[in-house]
């Protein structure tokens, strides 16, 4: 006795089934592809302020003292055009200070970065420190920094920067003497306001 071969429609039926279960398959990849892709945007969304804060972590100096002063209340002034205008600041106190176009500027001495006028602020403060030794000046924004004294610009010690960080965005470093006027001069960027701090330079590690 021989076997009735298997009809058509059951083979029919066969492949139907199998197309069916396909896309539910399909479909419970899709599903799982969004619920994954949901996940990750979740996820970068979280780590997005703790990037945003990374440049302000990435200073190899201990700048804490910096960071708390830049997030106290800045005292507001006007930068001076000469030294006749010129404001007196103190260390250890944040200052906002606007500024005033860069060729209304009359600088104590020439920068020691060629500058350009076009478009640039720039601004002029007094400063004396009761000790001598080495101090930073800590700003906001990437101005070029001079400190004069007795009409000569003093050296820089050393400097540090970090991009897309304000809290501060720029340090440098300067030995600065006791008990005399000193001019720091602020230049070369393109923005009225610039905020400020000068602090003493923490001891070197042993």
């Amino acid at each position: 006795m021989s076997l009735s071969p298997i009809s058509s429609p059951a083979r029919g039926g066969h492949r139907r089934y199998r197309a069916a279960h396909g896309r539910r398959v399909a479909r419970a990849c899709s599903r799982g592809r969004r619920v994954l892709l949901g996940a990750l945007l979740l996820w970068a969304a979280a780590q997005t302020p703790a990037l945003a804060q990374r440049p302000c972590a990435d200073f190899s100096w201990n700048v804490r003292h910096e960071r708390e002063l830049f997030a106290s209340a800045p005292r507001s002034l006007h930068a001076g055009t000469g030294a006749a205008s010129a404001p007196s600041i103190q260390a250890d106190r944040l200052y906002a200070l606007q500024l005033a176009p860069q060729q209304q500027v009359h600088f104590i001495t020439g920068p020691g970065k060629q500058v350009l006028s076009g478009g640039d602020y720039a601004g002029v403060v007094r400063l004396r420190v009761p000790q001598a030794g080495s101090y930073r000046v800590s700003v906001d924004a990437p101005f070029w920094i001079d400190v004069v004294a007795a009409g000569k610009l003093l050296p820089t010690q050393d400097f540090q920067g970090q991009r897309g960080c304000a809290l501060p965005r720029k340090i440098v470093e300067f030995v600065l003497p006791a008990h005399q006027d000193l001019w720091l001069q602020f230049s070369d960027e393109p923005r009225m306001q610039l905020q400020v701090t000068v602090t003493r330079s923490p001891p070197p590690r042993e």
